[in-house]
């Protein structure tokens, strides 16, 4: 398969890294798009107000390169259309520093806004996430995003977990479905790690930036938000707190549906 992949945590991530290099070592002919900064949170903003810079890099993935000064959306619209030689068979967003799992993450998400930008250009779409505790992340972003060993193993397990699996999600992923599957992986993963169908959780997400400093400022204080899940389905949540492998089909041709 021929396959686009971007992230929003920026060309330099090792995840990316991981998850390009097990998709290649499987097979995949790759091609990489990702934002020259993180992006973070982004969700799915494009850059309006602006003209947007691409260029080809080398960063020794063993695959055309591309690094894109905007959004993780940006990415994909400018590789699809101006970037590739051929129309991929998918887009791959990740794999994601952190959980991109509930509502309230997804919605907000740059990994799964390029994934889904994929899902609008008609093509089968797969968003790729790394759960971590809060001690890891805040570790790994004080390292500047170098893992140490454990960390590194994991993320290589989840990588090669990801080139399994997204083979058949894209086979089985009609085109112009409108389907993005979204697949979080938990801390740790493991070899033996199984994947379960989740739905998302119903996180709710209120005081998300502090109060008013005396600058007139406000920063974001980082929090998982209150799981307001009723029983039932196995939410994506739930899955990573079991060490399942979650996987949530999201299908936005049935938003609004009556």
């Amino acid at each position: 398969m021929r396959l686009l992949v971007t992230n929003d945590d920026g060309i330099e991530s090792v995840f990316l890294h991981g998850l390009v290099r097990a998709l290649i070592a499987a097979g995949q002919e790759v091609f990489v798009a990702a934002p020259k900064v993180e992006q973070s949170w982004t969700g799915a903003s494009k850059s309006r107000h602006r003209a947007v810079h691409s260029a080809k890099a080398e960063r020794r993935l063993g695959c055309p390169t591309w690094v894109v000064d905007g959004t993780p959306s940006d990415c994909v619209n400018i590789a699809l259309d101006h970037l590739l030689p051929a129309a991929p068979d998918a887009v791959v967003s990740g794999i994601n520093i952190g959980l991109n799992a509930s509502l309230a993450f997804i919605l907000g998400s740059g990994t799964v806004a390029g994934a889904c930008e994929g899902a609008l250009h008609g093509l089968p779409a797969i968003a790729l996430s790394q759960n971590l505790s809060i001690p890891v992340y805040d570790d790994l972003k004080e390292k500047g995003g170098s893992p140490d060993a454990g960390l590194a193993e994991i993320v290589a397990c989840s990588a090669a977990h990801a080139a399994r699996i997204a083979p058949g999600l894209i086979a089985g992923t009609p085109a112009r479905s409108f389907i993005v599957h979204n697949i979080n992986f938990p801390y740790p993963c493991t070899p033996a790690s199984q994947i379960r169908r989740t739905v998302p959780a119903q996180v709710m997400l209120p005081g998300l930036f502090s109060p008013q400093a005396d600058d007139g400022t406000h920063r974001l204080v980082f929090k998982l938000g209150d799981d307001t899940s009723p029983p039932g389905p196995m939410t994506d949540r739930a899955a990573l707190d079991a060490g399942y492998i979650s996987h949530t089909v999201l299908d936005f041709s049935k938003l609004g549906s009556i």
